[in-house]
Protein backbone atom coordinates (compact mmCIF):
# COMPACT_ATOMS: atom_id res chain seq x y z
CA UNK A 1 0.00 0.00 0.00
CA UNK A 2 0.76 3.45 -0.46
CA UNK A 3 1.97 5.71 2.40
CA UNK A 4 1.01 9.38 2.11
CA UNK A 5 2.11 12.52 4.10
CA UNK A 6 -1.23 14.62 4.45
CA UNK A 7 -0.04 17.87 3.49
CA UNK A 8 -2.00 18.55 0.08
CA UNK A 9 -5.06 16.54 0.91
CA UNK A 10 -5.55 17.66 4.30
CA UNK A 11 -7.31 20.94 3.30
CA UNK A 12 -9.61 18.94 1.59
CA UNK A 13 -10.40 16.70 4.39
CA UNK A 14 -10.92 19.87 6.93
CA UNK A 15 -7.54 20.39 8.42
CA UNK A 16 -5.17 23.08 7.64
CA UNK A 17 -3.36 22.79 4.86
CA UNK A 18 0.11 21.28 5.28
CA UNK A 19 4.08 20.94 4.08
CA UNK A 20 5.45 17.57 3.73
CA UNK A 21 6.53 17.76 7.80
CA UNK A 22 4.13 18.26 9.55
CA UNK A 23 3.69 21.78 11.07
CA UNK A 24 1.67 23.94 13.58
CA UNK A 25 -1.71 23.61 12.86
CA UNK A 26 -5.58 24.77 14.00
CA UNK A 27 -7.77 22.15 15.39
CA UNK A 28 -10.99 23.77 13.49
CA UNK A 29 -10.64 24.59 10.19
CA UNK A 30 -13.29 27.45 10.28
CA UNK A 31 -15.25 29.44 12.70
CA UNK A 32 -18.07 32.49 12.22
CA UNK A 33 -17.38 35.72 12.93
CA UNK A 34 -19.42 37.73 15.79
CA UNK A 35 -18.67 34.52 17.37
CA UNK A 36 -16.18 32.89 20.18
CA UNK A 37 -13.16 30.73 18.85
CA UNK A 38 -10.84 28.80 20.97
CA UNK A 39 -7.80 28.77 18.78
CA UNK A 40 -6.35 25.36 19.88
CA UNK A 41 -2.52 25.91 18.09
CA UNK A 42 -1.18 21.96 17.92
CA UNK A 43 2.66 21.56 18.22
CA UNK A 44 3.49 17.78 16.60
CA UNK A 45 7.17 17.81 16.60
CA UNK A 46 10.30 20.01 17.42
CA UNK A 47 12.89 21.43 15.56
CA UNK A 48 14.83 18.56 13.61
CA UNK A 49 14.88 16.54 16.64
CA UNK A 50 14.97 19.22 18.78
CA UNK A 51 12.91 19.85 21.91
CA UNK A 52 10.07 22.79 21.33
CA UNK A 53 11.14 25.76 24.67
CA UNK A 54 8.64 28.23 23.69
CA UNK A 55 5.70 29.02 21.66
CA UNK A 56 4.69 32.63 20.47
CA UNK A 57 1.62 33.31 19.05
CA UNK A 58 0.81 36.29 17.26
CA UNK A 59 -2.87 37.26 17.19
CA UNK A 60 -4.43 38.93 14.18
CA UNK A 61 -6.26 41.82 13.69
CA UNK A 62 -9.95 41.50 14.56
CA UNK A 63 -9.07 38.67 17.02
CA UNK A 64 -10.10 40.48 20.05
CA UNK A 65 -10.59 39.87 23.81
CA UNK A 66 -8.39 36.69 23.94
CA UNK A 67 -7.32 35.49 26.82
CA UNK A 68 -4.53 32.67 26.63
CA UNK A 69 -5.16 28.79 28.62
CA UNK A 70 -2.22 28.80 31.46
CA UNK A 71 0.02 24.93 31.37
CA UNK A 72 1.66 23.17 33.84
CA UNK A 73 5.24 23.76 33.73
CA UNK A 74 4.88 26.72 31.09
CA UNK A 75 5.76 30.41 31.60
CA UNK A 76 3.07 32.61 30.12
CA UNK A 77 3.34 35.91 29.23
CA UNK A 78 0.63 38.48 27.44
CA UNK A 79 1.78 41.33 25.14
CA UNK A 80 -1.07 44.01 25.06
CA UNK A 81 -1.48 47.02 22.51
CA UNK A 82 -3.62 48.94 20.63
CA UNK A 83 -5.82 47.44 17.84
CA UNK A 84 -6.05 48.99 14.65
CA UNK A 85 -9.30 49.98 15.29
CA UNK A 86 -12.18 49.90 17.73
CA UNK A 87 -14.73 46.63 17.46
CA UNK A 88 -18.04 45.84 18.73
CA UNK A 89 -18.20 43.33 21.63
CA UNK A 90 -21.13 42.29 24.18
CA UNK A 91 -23.25 44.10 25.71
CA UNK A 92 -22.57 47.24 23.41
CA UNK A 93 -19.07 47.39 24.74
CA UNK A 94 -16.45 48.57 22.43
CA UNK A 95 -12.94 47.45 22.84
CA UNK A 96 -9.71 49.25 21.25
CA UNK A 97 -6.74 47.44 22.69
CA UNK A 98 -5.94 43.83 24.64
CA UNK A 99 -3.79 41.00 23.52
CA UNK A 100 -1.81 41.21 20.60
CA UNK A 101 0.68 38.15 21.25
CA UNK A 102 0.79 35.14 23.57
CA UNK A 103 4.15 33.50 24.48
CA UNK A 104 4.55 29.93 26.34
CA UNK A 105 7.96 29.23 27.68
CA UNK A 106 9.22 26.12 29.73
CA UNK A 107 8.43 22.99 28.99
CA UNK A 108 10.39 21.44 27.44
CA UNK A 109 8.30 19.55 25.08
CA UNK A 110 10.15 16.54 23.26
CA UNK A 111 10.69 16.15 19.35
CA UNK A 112 8.22 12.98 20.12
CA UNK A 113 5.63 14.36 21.97
CA UNK A 114 2.44 16.42 20.69
CA UNK A 115 1.07 18.90 22.92
CA UNK A 116 -1.70 21.70 22.26
CA UNK A 117 -1.73 25.68 23.22
CA UNK A 118 -4.91 26.97 23.43
CA UNK A 119 -6.26 30.69 23.34
CA UNK A 120 -10.04 32.09 23.97
CA UNK A 121 -10.80 35.19 22.11
CA UNK A 122 -13.57 36.77 20.17
CA UNK A 123 -13.65 36.88 16.15
CA UNK A 124 -14.95 41.04 15.26
CA UNK A 125 -18.03 40.47 13.39
CA UNK A 126 -16.87 43.75 11.49
CA UNK A 127 -14.29 41.07 9.58
CA UNK A 128 -15.31 39.76 6.18
CA UNK A 129 -16.86 36.23 5.59
CA UNK A 130 -14.79 33.94 3.50
CA UNK A 131 -11.72 34.97 4.32
CA UNK A 132 -8.68 33.24 6.31
CA UNK A 133 -7.57 34.30 9.21
CA UNK A 134 -3.16 33.52 9.95
CA UNK A 135 -2.05 33.65 13.35
CA UNK A 136 1.96 33.41 13.00
CA UNK A 137 3.47 31.28 15.46
CA UNK A 138 7.69 31.21 16.35
CA UNK A 139 8.21 27.63 17.38
CA UNK A 140 12.12 28.36 19.76
CA UNK A 141 13.77 24.81 20.41
CA UNK A 142 16.38 24.33 22.51
CA UNK A 143 18.64 23.96 19.50
CA UNK A 144 16.98 26.04 16.11
CA UNK A 145 13.52 27.51 15.32
CA UNK A 146 10.80 27.64 13.36
CA UNK A 147 8.98 30.42 12.26
CA UNK A 148 5.12 29.81 10.81
CA UNK A 149 4.54 32.66 9.34
CA UNK A 150 3.96 32.61 5.64
CA UNK A 151 0.30 33.85 4.19
CA UNK A 152 -0.38 33.09 0.39
CA UNK A 153 -0.34 36.12 -1.86
CA UNK A 154 -3.83 36.33 -3.89
CA UNK A 155 -3.89 33.42 -5.76
CA UNK A 156 -1.10 31.85 -5.01
CA UNK A 157 -1.30 27.92 -3.89
CA UNK A 158 -1.02 27.65 -0.40
CA UNK A 159 0.15 24.25 0.01
CA UNK A 160 3.32 25.77 -2.09
CA UNK A 161 4.70 26.92 1.21
CA UNK A 162 7.53 25.78 3.08
CA UNK A 163 6.16 27.75 6.80
CA UNK A 164 2.74 28.33 6.67
CA UNK A 165 1.29 30.43 9.20
CA UNK A 166 -1.99 28.50 10.97
CA UNK A 167 -5.13 29.37 9.26
CA UNK A 168 -9.24 29.17 9.97
CA UNK A 169 -11.64 30.38 7.46
CA UNK A 170 -14.28 33.08 8.27
CA UNK A 171 -17.83 32.41 7.81
CA UNK A 172 -21.05 33.59 8.05
CA UNK A 173 -22.75 33.56 11.73
CA UNK A 174 -25.47 31.23 11.20
CA UNK A 175 -28.83 32.57 12.40
CA UNK A 176 -30.02 30.73 15.47
CA UNK A 177 -32.42 27.55 15.16
CA UNK A 178 -32.20 24.52 13.24
CA UNK A 179 -31.05 23.52 9.87
CA UNK A 180 -32.11 20.33 8.67
CA UNK A 181 -31.00 19.31 5.24
CA UNK A 182 -32.29 16.22 2.89
CA UNK A 183 -29.86 13.17 2.92
CA UNK A 184 -29.85 11.37 0.16
CA UNK A 185 -30.02 7.40 -0.34
CA UNK A 186 -28.94 5.54 -3.57
CA UNK A 187 -29.17 1.64 -3.75
CA UNK A 188 -26.57 -0.84 -5.78
CA UNK A 189 -28.12 -4.64 -5.25
CA UNK A 190 -27.81 -5.29 -1.24
CA UNK A 191 -26.01 -1.99 -0.46
CA UNK A 192 -28.00 1.38 0.65
CA UNK A 193 -25.56 4.19 0.82
CA UNK A 194 -26.50 7.07 2.56
CA UNK A 195 -25.70 10.80 2.26
CA UNK A 196 -22.82 11.38 0.40
CA UNK A 197 -21.15 14.81 1.08
CA UNK A 198 -18.05 16.43 0.80
CA UNK A 199 -16.45 19.56 2.18
CA UNK A 200 -16.16 23.22 0.14
CA UNK A 201 -12.62 23.50 -0.80
CA UNK A 202 -10.05 26.77 -0.82
CA UNK A 203 -8.76 28.35 -4.05
CA UNK A 204 -5.88 26.45 -5.30
CA UNK A 205 -6.97 23.07 -3.71
CA UNK A 206 -6.35 19.88 -6.10
CA UNK A 207 -8.29 17.26 -3.70
CA UNK A 208 -11.25 16.71 -1.96
CA UNK A 209 -12.69 14.21 0.60
CA UNK A 210 -15.91 12.21 -0.12
CA UNK A 211 -17.75 10.73 3.03
CA UNK A 212 -21.23 8.81 3.06
CA UNK A 213 -22.86 5.29 5.07
CA UNK A 214 -22.98 2.08 3.37
CA UNK A 215 -25.24 -0.77 4.84
CA UNK A 216 -24.84 -4.44 3.54
CA UNK A 217 -28.28 -5.52 3.73
CA UNK A 218 -27.58 -8.73 1.99
CA UNK A 219 -26.17 -11.95 2.85
CA UNK A 220 -22.33 -12.16 1.33
CA UNK A 221 -19.70 -9.41 1.51
CA UNK A 222 -18.69 -6.92 -0.86
CA UNK A 223 -16.05 -4.31 -0.96
CA UNK A 224 -15.73 -0.74 -1.94
CA UNK A 225 -12.81 -0.51 -4.61
CA UNK A 226 -12.89 3.40 -5.90
CA UNK A 227 -15.15 6.03 -6.89
CA UNK A 228 -15.50 8.71 -9.58
CA UNK A 229 -16.10 12.76 -8.75
CA UNK A 230 -17.45 14.65 -11.96
CA UNK A 231 -15.01 17.56 -11.12
CA UNK A 232 -11.79 15.12 -9.97
CA UNK A 233 -9.28 13.19 -12.71
CA UNK A 234 -9.38 10.20 -10.19
CA UNK A 235 -10.69 8.64 -7.16
CA UNK A 236 -9.20 6.56 -4.62
CA UNK A 237 -10.45 4.49 -0.80
CA UNK A 238 -8.09 6.48 1.92
CA UNK A 239 -7.68 6.06 5.58
CA UNK A 240 -6.32 8.60 7.70
CA UNK A 241 -4.87 7.61 11.62
CA UNK A 242 -2.81 9.47 13.81
CA UNK A 243 0.84 7.81 13.92
CA UNK A 244 3.52 9.12 16.47
CA UNK A 245 1.63 12.63 16.52
CA UNK A 246 1.69 13.30 13.12
CA UNK A 247 -1.45 13.12 10.86
CA UNK A 248 -1.06 10.52 7.84
CA UNK A 249 -2.67 8.87 5.23
CA UNK A 250 -2.95 5.72 2.78
CA UNK A 251 -4.58 4.34 -0.43
CA UNK A 252 -6.34 0.93 0.79
CA UNK A 253 -5.45 -1.20 -2.17
CA UNK A 254 -8.02 -3.31 -1.45
CA UNK A 255 -10.78 -1.20 -0.64
CA UNK A 256 -13.28 -1.25 2.60
CA UNK A 257 -15.26 -4.81 3.26
CA UNK A 258 -18.58 -4.32 3.77
CA UNK A 259 -19.78 -7.30 5.57
CA UNK A 260 -23.56 -8.72 6.08
CA UNK A 261 -25.47 -6.82 7.96
CA UNK A 262 -22.99 -4.26 9.09
CA UNK A 263 -22.69 -0.51 8.09
CA UNK A 264 -19.48 1.40 7.28
CA UNK A 265 -19.46 5.03 7.82
CA UNK A 266 -16.58 7.48 6.00
CA UNK A 267 -15.92 10.51 7.62
CA UNK A 268 -13.22 13.15 7.94
CA UNK A 269 -10.01 11.43 10.24
CA UNK A 270 -11.46 7.60 9.15
CA UNK A 271 -12.06 5.92 5.72
CA UNK A 272 -13.21 8.46 2.92
CA UNK A 273 -13.39 9.10 -0.62
CA UNK A 274 -10.06 10.73 -1.78
CA UNK A 275 -10.42 12.86 -5.01
CA UNK A 276 -7.46 14.13 -6.58
CA UNK A 277 -6.76 16.53 -9.39
CA UNK A 278 -9.51 18.82 -8.68
CA UNK A 279 -10.61 21.02 -12.00
CA UNK A 280 -12.75 23.44 -10.00
CA UNK A 281 -12.92 24.65 -6.02
CA UNK A 282 -16.20 23.10 -4.15
CA UNK A 283 -18.27 25.42 -3.18
CA UNK A 284 -20.61 25.06 0.19
CA UNK A 285 -24.64 24.21 -1.76
CA UNK A 286 -23.31 22.39 -4.83
CA UNK A 287 -23.98 18.99 -5.66
CA UNK A 288 -21.71 17.22 -7.44
CA UNK A 289 -22.57 13.53 -9.27
CA UNK A 290 -20.12 10.53 -8.89
CA UNK A 291 -19.73 7.10 -9.04
CA UNK A 292 -18.86 4.41 -6.45
CA UNK A 293 -17.83 1.18 -7.49
CA UNK A 294 -17.73 -2.43 -5.56
CA UNK A 295 -16.51 -5.63 -6.11
CA UNK A 296 -19.98 -7.08 -6.62
CA UNK A 297 -22.50 -4.96 -6.66
CA UNK A 298 -20.89 -3.04 -9.38
CA UNK A 299 -20.87 0.60 -9.94
CA UNK A 300 -23.70 2.95 -8.61
CA UNK A 301 -23.64 6.28 -9.38
CA UNK A 302 -24.39 9.11 -6.46
CA UNK A 303 -24.51 12.85 -5.88
CA UNK A 304 -22.16 14.21 -3.31
CA UNK A 305 -23.84 17.55 -1.09
CA UNK A 306 -20.85 20.35 -0.59
CA UNK A 307 -20.97 21.98 2.66
CA UNK A 308 -19.50 24.54 3.90
CA UNK A 309 -15.47 24.07 4.76
CA UNK A 310 -14.74 22.33 7.97
CA UNK A 311 -18.54 20.58 8.14
CA UNK A 312 -18.08 17.64 10.31
CA UNK A 313 -21.10 15.04 10.00
CA UNK A 314 -23.50 14.82 6.51
CA UNK A 315 -26.69 16.65 6.05
CA UNK A 316 -28.01 14.80 8.69
CA UNK A 317 -26.62 16.76 11.85
CA UNK A 318 -28.22 19.76 12.76
CA UNK A 319 -26.33 23.45 13.16
CA UNK A 320 -26.84 25.65 15.46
Amino acid sequence: MKLIWHGLAAAALGMTPVAASAHITLDKAQTAIGAPYKATFRVPHGCDGAATTKISVTLPEGFIAAKPMPKPGWRLKITKGAYAKTYAFYHGEKLSNGATEIAWSGGPLPDDEYDEFVVAGFVAGELAPDHPLYFPVTQDCEKGSARWAEIPAEGQNPHALKFPAPGVMLVAKQSSGHMHATAATFKAGALVIEAPWSRATPGGAKTAGGYLKVTNTGSTPDRLLRGTFAVAGRGEVHEMSMQGGVMKMRELDNGIEIKPGQSVELKPGGYHMMFMDLKEPLKAGQTIKGTLVFEKAGSVEVEYAVRPIGATGSGMEHQH
